[in-house]
């Protein structure tokens, strides 16, 4: 039987309506309960900080709690693999940083595929790195640590807060770009390998700028540049490594993704309230306290990061030949 194009293009449209009834009934009714978003790092860092900055919003925005749940240990793995295996209907997010695009490189024999798991949701930030220096190191600016480095092969101790670490293959980036030859001493966490710089026994960190900014306030350490693209809203007046090292950049970032499969209607629902969140003054200012600058965006475009950052980060670690704590 044939339909007059007219009668067939209104049955379409009308078939299409009631395909769409269930997903945005599904949508309306999220969340009926708790959220959990998943932290696989420990708590009072900047990752943790963020995760819950991002759940108080989406806690006020949709009327239901999103609780950061810690699951610490192994680079994050720990707490990734509970996401990729938890159900996807949006009650189990995860808070993605910058190490699942280090380990999707460094690790060979993980649970799960990070990419292929784990469902972008939204980039909200990206994060830089503050290259500081013991005050006993004779350098003021990036070029004169070079040259003094250059002097001094093999004599220069950098910390990090373990291998295939954010500050770890920054450092090793810097190195392959720049020929210094420095020395890597890793630590368990970010604190302690400040503690050291702070003490006077390693000489450079490239460090959050969470855990070194106060430090740098007072004078306990000296900040020479940052590692980001352009210049921070929270140190102005500090260059960037670029700046001298051109083409260098290492930056991290920070936002939420979900398991895969995940409905497409409620990532869509997430994406749109973070990103309102996002352009809230408050929550901008929040991120950028941390040394972050907000993204926002689509799915699609923390998709784009996620594989540029791994793509990246894999070339440094088969260069730097840098192997799983």
């Amino acid at each position: 039987m044939k339909f007059p194009r007219r009668t067939f293009l209104h049955l379409a449209m009308g078939a299409a309506a009631l395909s769409a009834v269930p997903r945005i009934a599904r949508a309306q009714a999220y969340p009926a309960r708790p959220v959990r978003i998943i932290v696989g790092f420990n708590p009072g860092g900047s990752t943790d900080i963020q995760a819950r900055l991002m759940g108080q919003w989406l806690s006020n925005r949709l009327g239901q709690q999103f609780i950061v749940e810690n699951r610490a240990g192994a680079s994050g793995n720990i707490g990734t693999e509970m996401v990729a295996k938890a159900p996807a209907d949006g009650y189990t997010l995860l808070q993605v940083v910058t190490p699942h695009a280090i380990n999707a490189a460094l690790y060979t024999n993980l649970n799960f595929d990070f990419i292929r798991d784990i469902a972008p949701v939204v980039c909200a930030a990206r994060l830089a790195y503050v290259v500081v220096v013991h005050p006993s190191v004779p350098a003021a600016t990036i070029p004169e640590f070079i040259a003094y480095a250059k002097a001094n092969p093999g004599k220069i101790n950098y910390g990090s807060a373990g291998s295939g670490t954010p500050q770890n293959i920054s450092c090793e980036l810097f190195k392959m770009m720049t020929e210094v030859n420095l020395i890597h001493v890793p630590y368990r966490g970010g604190a302690p390998a400040i503690t050291d710089l702070v003490g006077g026994h390693i000489q450079v960190v490239f460090s959050p700028v969470s855990e070194s900014i106060e430090h740098i306030k007072v004078g306990k350490l000296r900040a020479l540049a940052v590692t980001t693209a352009a210049r921070l809203d929270v140190l102005p007046e500090l260059p960037t490594v670029g700046e001298f090292v051109p083409g260098y950049e290492a930056s991290g970032f920070a936002g939420i993704g979900a398991p895969r499969n995940t409905p497409a209607e409620i990532i869509t629902m997430l994406n749109k309230e973070l990103n309102v969140g996002l352009a809230d003054s408050k929550v901008k200012g929040r991120i950028v306290e941390l040394g972050g600058t907000v993204l926002g965006g689509s799915p699609a475009e923390f998709g784009a990061i996620l594989s540029e950052a791994i793509e990246k980060w894999t070339r440094v670690i088969k260069f730097a030949g840098i192997k799983a704590d």
